[in-house]
């Protein structure tokens, strides 16, 4: 009776479907991901969003499930208590609602750095995670995730667009973009519900809370502290996080009428790569320069896709004089394999530090400018490998090259860097 219930869920709600960042260049990079994950059907033919595969953006090869989303003999862990969850039946569907997928998935991030992909079905009001490492899987119970209460039929409630920015904050926004949240990816994911979009005034009546142009779709993140949002109907709006003002850019042109954009990621190339959970032909390549789309058939045909995610985002920043000093900067932090800062350059005064291999205890972060004055000193406390400290620096601050310093308690420097502040 599973996999009927999960058609029923599928097939009804397929219309559904209808910050500061890393410099990120348009040219093949060494951190750049050649891949993608996407939520498919276990069948090639088949239209639910039930199965987490990976896919080869080079090739156009999907791997073999790495994860069945409903099998109900799977185990799943609370994620603060890292006990195992304990389901509760559902009065209309019993213990269904609790396998990983249940009802089906059209919003998921990759989260790179902790190595997760973060999710959440779309009728169950709860975030939840995979461990890539393990490949277990972990519920987020201790507060809903949109607050909305109960999301069966009402299709403006349900989650179907997510993305994790290089802050290592994710976002994610409901199909009538009145519900915007925030979450973190460390330790407590703390789902904070940020408010409503909002339309700009220049929109000319095209609204990001519209069902007609605006459900469903996916998200990305730029190298500036925007979101991207492209619409199940193919419609693009830039979104700034800290406004909320959601900006429409425009329709993707070119791609068929049949095909609603599903899933979205930025490729290796610095374009968009684009799937759809209803189109079964191919997928498409969007630039963002021109909102163009030309088709790309994958080599061993098309799984139906309701969501994409890796890590790349999208560079809109100009490049400027001070480009060189940036390849530098890149160079210099690939050498530092315990302690990482990100985004180098540093927009908006904010950069985050990840602690990955070093032992736990207090440090002390500290920021000079290049003629040694101290601009910031913070204490940190450091309880567990791959944690992240985000710093901000003041607002005053002016643009240049600094000195970021980490000392741990007999005051010996064990990590220096430089950042540019843009």
């Amino acid at each position: 009776m599973l996999k009927p219930l999960a058609m029923r869920f599928n097939l009804r709600f397929s219309s559904l479907l209808l910050g500061a960042g890393l410099l990120i260049t348009s040219s093949v990079t060494a951190q750049s991901d050649r891949f993608a994950y996407a939520i498919t059907d276990l069948q090639k033919e088949g239209s639910g969003w039930n199965a987490l595969r990976k896919i080869n953006t080079q090739t156009g090869e999907y791997t073999e499930v790495l994860l069945n989303g409903i099998d109900m003999n799977q185990v799943a862990y609370d994620a603060a208590t890292k006990k195992q969850y304990q389901p509760v039946a559902d009065a209309r569907y019993g213990n269904y609602m609790q396998s990983a997928f249940s009802t089906g998935v059209a919003a998921l991030a990759y989260d790179k750095r902790n190595s997760r992909i973060y999710y959440t079905p779309m009728f169950i009001d709860q975030l939840r995670y995979i461990d890539l490492k393990t490949m277990k899987l972990y519920y987020v119970t201790d507060q809903a995730f949109t607050r909305l209460g109960n999301m069966h039929n009402d299709e403006g409630k349900i989650v179907t667009r997510m993305v994790i920015t290089p802050d290592g904050n994710g976002y994610a926004v409901t199909n009538d973009g009145n519900t915007f949240i925030r979450f973190g990816t460390g330790k407590k994911a703390s789902p904070v519900v940020l408010g409503s979009l909002i339309d700009d005034p220049d929109n000319n009546g095209v609204s990001v809370h519209a069902r007609c142009t605006s459900f469903g779709g996916d998200m990305i993140a730029d190298d500036q502290g925007n979101l991207f949002i492209i619409t199940a109907r193919n419609n693009v709006f830039k979104v700034n996080i800290e406004t909320r003002v959601a900006k429409h850019l425009g329709t993707i042109q070119g791609m068929p009428e049949q095909f609603t954009t599903n899933g979205v990621v930025v490729d290796e190339n610095g374009t968009l790569l684009a799937s759809s959970a209803v189109y079964g032909k191919s997928y498409y390549i969007v630039d963002p320069k021109t909102w163009t789309a030309t088709e790309y058939k994958l080599v061993s045909g098309v799984f139906r896709s309701s969501d994409l995610a890796n890590s790349n985002i999208l560079n809109t920043r100009k490049k400027s004089k001070n480009s060189e000093i940036t390849s530098i900067l890149k160079a210099e932090s690939l050498l530092n394999k315990n302690i990482q800062i990100f985004p180098n350059p540093v927009s908006n005064n904010r950069f985050a530090i990840q602690f990955s291999k070093i032992d736990a205890g207090d440090y002390q972060v500290e920021v000079t400018d290049v003629t040694g004055r101290q601009i910031i000193q913070r204490r940190v406390n450091i309880s567990g490998e791959g944690q992240t400290e985000n710093i901000s620096l003041l607002p005053v601050t002016t643009k240049g090259v600094y000195l970021v310093k980490v000392t741990d308690r007999n005051t010996k420097a064990i990590f220096t860097q430089k950042v540019l502040v843009q």
